[in-house]
């Protein structure tokens, strides 16, 4: 039995409002029938010398409680109180059953009524999206009744909107969504896809929330993901922990004041321009020129940014062409404390508008140190989970340098060792960074103060810590070298099954093998 034969019957209470009367014909330019408008009520009619066309709503009880106009410009109107009424067409099916289909307009309830014989259950907001939630909230006990409830608003951007958060309101899995291949139902009818919109209920998709992927559908992404690159550092005992640099992850570096942070991402980002990657370079406590100097200066071995002098005026733009003057180096010149937003948007454009692959931020603490409402650890906090999202976003590798506190006793000056819990403002920096990399350096030991060691607090990629490398600062040239290290392409500590029983995703790059393909 279909549910037509089971329609529950009006009341003949006098409405307690001035109805608009009218008579029962077909509308031909919306390829709506006469039995169908028959079926709905759906009237023609006469409003203050007007033609209008006219709804009626019912209350749960069955009673007329409003009428919606329709002008001939599209201006709508509602006579009564429609406060009190349904869903559009609500009153004509009986409660529960295997499946309704929900539409944003009247026309379109009339439209897929048709589409189905006038023989299911269909029915539509009184207020199209705007009023979706509100309507739908009102009538979720009677949709809770059937055990499909198939959305079929608009295909646009308000409609696509409203679906999303009217799913929500109905219990877990019963919501589904369909897409149609026009803007609505009705205008399926017209061209004569109305076959499209009976598929379109059929194939409609069950509602989940942004984010939440069923196993079925991660096969394809399973296979079919190309591997996950790494480029080595320039240091070997690191990347026998950390099996490299990756797009996607950020890498915290983390030190006492004067310990040479800025210089191991200097070294860094010299490394990656020379294996042919692009950088973006967003150094917030120093100027662009002196960023460019210690660049070129790794190159040359000089520190040209104290004596510029050091070398000859050929052999300065031969570095600076095989660097920095490669067109794949973009800095910003800034100094001191950004707004975030502005910082998100000045690294989001290094990525998409310039290609940069790898971003260093140094550092982050002043990033919020000129904001000026006290609250660093929830600046800081805010901060984090934007470049987190924006990591994610851009598929970007990010360095960022952040600042320790001091401990008891000892300081990070004098050789004291690096914790996660030293992470000066929050928390968050070592919760939402892939890689945390502390550097300790004793200052005042005259036979190590030029030795830093880098040990690896945090490794999310193999979970590996502790110790990883030493190296040593040059004071002629400007260079931090690893301490007895092996040369940096050869990874020869590194064997193939090293890489499969840690997390297998990472391809190492070395340079001698690396091609613009990979890039």
């Amino acid at each position: 039995m279909s549910d037509s034969d089971s329609l529950l019957t009006t009341t003949s209470t006098k409405p307690a409002f001035s109805a608009v009367g009218g008579r029962i014909s077909a509308l031909a330019k919306r390829g709506l029938t006469e039995e169908t408008c028959q079926k709905w009520g759906y009237k023609v009619g006469d409003f203050n010398g007007k033609p209008v066309q006219v709804a009626d709503y019912y209350d749960t009880s069955g009673c007329l409680v409003a009428q919606k106009l329709r002008f001939p410009n599209k201006d709508f109107m509602f006579l009564g109180d429609s406060r009190a009424a349904g869903l559009y067409g609500q009153q004509l099916w009986r409660d529960g059953g295997k499946m309704v289909v929900i539409t944003e307009g009247e026309i379109d309830a009339l439209s897929v009524s048709q589409l189905q014989g006038n023989k299911w259950p269909v029915v539509s907001l009184p207020s199209g999206a705007q009023g979706a939630v509100r309507a739908l909230r009102k009538s979720v006990e009677w949709l809770e009744k059937f055990e499909k409830v198939i959305l079929m608003f608009d295909m646009d951007e308000h409609g696509r909107k409203a679906a999303n958060d009217c799913a929500q309101l109905l219990s877990v899995g019963k919501a589904h969504i369909a897409s149609l291949p026009l803007k609505d139902a009705n205008e399926c009818l017209v061209a004569g896809k109305g076959a499209e919109v009976i598929t379109a209920i059929w194939n409609a998709k069950q509602y989940r929330p942004d984010g939440i992927v069923g196993a079925t559908e991660m096969w394809d992404s399973i296979v079919n993901q190309p591997a996950l690159t790494s480029v080595p550092y320039p240091w070997n005992g690191l990347n026998q922990v950390v099996r490299g640099i990756r797009q996607s992850e950020i890498v915290t570096v983390t030190a006492g004041s004067g310990i040479g942070k800025s210089q191991v991402c200097r070294e860094i980002a010299h490394h990656l321009l020379a294996q042919g990657h692009s950088v973006g370079y967003v150094a917030l406590e120093e100027s662009v020129r002196r960023t460019a100097l210690g660049i070129v200066g790794i190159e040359l071995n000089q520190l040209i940014h104290i004596d510029q002098n050091l070398v000859s005026p050929s052999e300065l733009k031969e570095a600076f062409d095989r660097t920095i003057g490669t067109g794949r180096f973009f800095t910003y010149d800034h100094f001191g404390s950004i707004d975030s937003e502005n910082l998100m948007n000045r690294i989001r454009y290094m990525v998409r508008g310039c290609g940069c692959q790898y971003i260093v931020l140094d550092h982050l603490s002043i990033v919020v140190s000129g904001l000026g409402d006290g609250d660093e650890r929830r600046l800081i906090d805010n901060t984090m989970t934007k470049l987190r999202a924006l990591v994610q976003e851009l598929q970007v590798g990010m360095i960022l340098v952040s600042h320790l506190k001091r401990p008891d006793g000892k300081g990070h000056e004098e050789g004291a060792a690096t914790s996660l819990s030293q992470l000066r403002g929050s928390a968050s920096i070592a919760q939402l960074s892939d890689i945390v990399l502390g550097m300790e350096r004793n200052q005042q030991d005259p036979d190590s103060k030029n030795i830093s060691n880098i040990r690896v607090l945090k490794n999310r990629f193999t979970g590996e810590t502790g110790l990883a490398s030493s190296l040593k600062y040059d004071k002629a040239t400007g260079r931090m070298s690893e301490v007895d290290s092996s040369p940096i392409d050869s990874f020869a500590d590194v064997s193939d099954k090293e890489f499969e029983e840690g997390d297998g995703t990472a391809i190492i790059v070395k340079p001698e093998e690396a091609t613009k393909s990979d890039f």
